[in-house]
């Protein structure tokens, strides 16, 4: 029999995600200025990829839970392969070949990742990267990529520096909070350690009044933050949102400078992430007013990853991240005001428990049936609109197997019926959009990705052209919801013309 360890309760949840609609694969496209030689290339993920373990095994499920299995006779010619696109292989058919790769599912009798060299692309090559969630999330599989980069073209082939992980045997059950909450850290790790405390100390832990204050606030706060998941309404009912299906679309920016975004942010004391959000409210507005939906007071709920790890110099693979939901202003036309309301609600959740509680979500998920889990995740999905995950990525210039990469993507996978996924990834000072949307909602991705960087450009000439006073009157938002909402009301209020018979 292969070898076997058990897979956590977590991969396990991510594991069972996967659906026909919605699979539940990392994707990333990565361009270079020159051809990459395919011997090179895959050379570097002998050396460097293959330096973790998991990679050479695939997920399975029994009736006694989710394994990694070693697989018989693995082979990286299979995983590592090559492709040429049809005609002249520019931009819109490496599209079109991505959007066909993510809604593909994996071989089960293989491991659950593959990456393709696409030779001929536009004067130079791409790499097309897929792996499944189970395996590690998007943190870690930044840093994975990242392993297989050099900062020069004429770098040695060799395994990477960092420690290799070592193979454990499964450790006895350690009950549910064990396998929901040992890796959590920040806020998450604070709530655990009060309960350790409490656990621990017993009543002379209890007779100390700062701690009982302490536990007071943390418990209520968890209380609080479940009582809120659970009754949070649905979301707003746009084109964005509905029955998801297979086919799926993807689509991209031209990097936009990170400096400027850096220089627009501490202007108006606001954060990078702060002002990136704001942009993607404004872009996912301007489609919906080009195709004359309303948007007036309109707000859409995005899920949006927390990194868990803890800051560790070796790279682990698994799955340690919450989510967190953030309602967009959509509805809000004015840039600066969007802005403001955007940084308003961020820090709003930095001092949220939500990461930690949603975290153990998916662990216990990954605890009970398959049925019982999809019951729980869709009941999440359904009250968003979008995935969006903002990953920090190196600011100098990078080459792999010796060719220089101009440019990285990425996308995200989505659960349930959510059917758009907004990525932003920052590379060599530049900051990278990414959209991938559900063919049947919003078949041009590219008109939506088209409205970013004027977006972004609307923002930075506001602050350019607004006097000073202006940009820090305090009463700017409450304005704009006032205005949004009042033309809100007046157009429920409009006679609907009838439709053409």
């Amino acid at each position: 029999m292969p070898n076997r360890s058990r897979m956590s309760s977590v991969d396990t949840a991510w594991l069972r995600m996967d659906r026909p609609t919605n699979r539940m694969a990392i994707v990333g496209v990565w361009l270079f200025d020159q051809a990459v030689d395919y011997d090179r290339l895959l050379a570097t993920f002998a050396a460097r990829f293959m330096h973790f373990d998991r990679f050479r095994c695939r997920p399975v499920e029994d009736a006694t839970g989710a394994w990694w299995e070693e697989t018989p006779r693995f082979r990286l010619e299979q995983h590592v392969r090559r492709a040429r696109l049809p005609g002249k292989g520019g931009a819109a058919a490496l599209k079109r070949y991505v959007a066909k790769l993510v809604a593909r599912p994996f071989d089960a009798r293989r491991p659950w990742w593959d990456f393709t060299l696409v030779d001929g692309f536009d004067g130079g090559s791409a790499v097309v990267g897929r792996i499944h969630h189970s395996y590690a999330d998007g943190i870690a599989l930044i840093r994975v990529i990242l392993s297989l980069t050099d900062a020069s073209p004429h770098a040695r082939v060799a395994a990477i520096k960092a420690a290799p992980a070592r193979r454990t045997a499964p450790r006895e059950d350690s009950g549910l909070l064990g396998h929901l909450f040992e890796p959590l850290s920040g806020m998450a790790s604070q709530a655990l350690r009060v309960s350790g405390e409490v656990a621990e100390k017993g009543m002379e832990a209890l007779l100390n009044p700062e701690k009982i204050m302490e536990y007071a606030r943390i418990a209520a706060s968890v209380a609080g933050e479940v009582a809120q998941l659970a009754t949070m309404p649905d979301d707003s009912r746009t084109r964005y949102k509905g029955k998801a299906g297979g086919e799926k679309r993807v689509a991209w920016t031209d990097p936009v400078s990170l400096d400027e975004v850096k220089a627009v942010g501490k202007v108006l004391d606001c954060t990078v992430n702060d002002v990136l959000l704001a942009t993607v409210a404004g872009a996912l507005r301007r489609y919906l007013v080009d195709k004359g939906d309303p948007t007036d007071g309109l707000e859409l709920r995005a899920v949006v990853p927390v990194n868990l790890r803890a800051n560790e110099a070796e790279i682990k693979l698994g799955n340690r991240f919450g989510l967190v939901t953030l309602l967009l202003p959509v509805g809000i036309a004015n840039p600066l005001a969007r802005l403001y309301e955007v940084h308003r609600r961020m820090e709003a959740l930095k001092g949220s428990y939500q990461a930690a509680i949603t975290f153990a979500l998916l662990g216990a998920a990954g605890l009970v049936p398959r049925v019982v889990q999809q019951q729980m995740l869709d009941l999440l999905a359904n009250k968003a609109t979008a995935v969006m995950t903002n990953l920090p990525g190196p600011q100098e210039q990078l080459y792999m197997a010796g060719a220089r990469l101009r440019q990285i993507m990425f996308w995200v996978p989505q659960s349930g019926d959510i059917g758009m996924g907004v990525s932003i990834l920052s590379y060599n000072g530049g900051v990278q959009f990414g959209l991938i949307t559900d063919a049947g909602r919003v078949p041009d991705p590219e008109n939506v990705i088209a409205h970013f960087r004027p977006e972004f450009e609307r923002l930075l000439m506001t602050v350019l052209m607004e006097p000073w006073d202006m940009q820090r009157d305090p009463g700017l938002v409450e304005r704009e919801l006032g205005t949004a909402a009042r033309r809100g009301r007046r157009a429920a209020k409009r006679p609907r013309a009838k439709a053409a018979v």
